[in-house]
């Protein structure tokens, strides 16, 4: 049974109960709720039908992914004054898992060390 069948039978039943002065108002609103929601199972059931996605659209989960951790680590560098030990235990990582990190997406450290530093001093 589809909807059509299932909302015109009810549409007619409730048609039919009416009184007789109201029974041209009532059928026409019956007729435009029926359309509205035909229309809207329409739409709903046109949203079940997969279409062929664009490549352009495409999220790539390794490109997301290391937005991401870019911007976690940077945040983690910045609230440390690019101390990376400290860094690393906001994040809950290992040093080693940090430092690779760090160097695998080139995030520049010595942008984040506070001014006289150890090792702005030492360069």
């Amino acid at each position: 049974m589809n909807s059509q069948t299932i909302w015109g039978n009810q549409a007619e039943d409730v048609a039919r109960a009416a009184a007789h002065g109201n029974e041209v108002v009532l059928d026409n609103r019956l007729t435009t709720l029926r359309d509205v929601a035909m229309t809207l199972l329409r739409e709903v059931e046109s949203l079940r039908v997969t279409e062929p996605y664009d490549v352009s659209d495409r999220i790539r989960l390794y490109d997301e992914v290391q937005r991401f951790e870019t911007e976690l680590i940077r945040s983690a560098l910045s609230r440390t004054s690019g101390n990376q030990t400290r860094a690393a235990r906001l994040l809950g990582v290992k040093l080693t898992t940090l430092n690779s990190k760090i160097k695998r997406y080139k995030i520049p450290v010595a942008d984040f060390e506070a001014p006289g530093s150890q090792r702005q001093m030492a360069a």
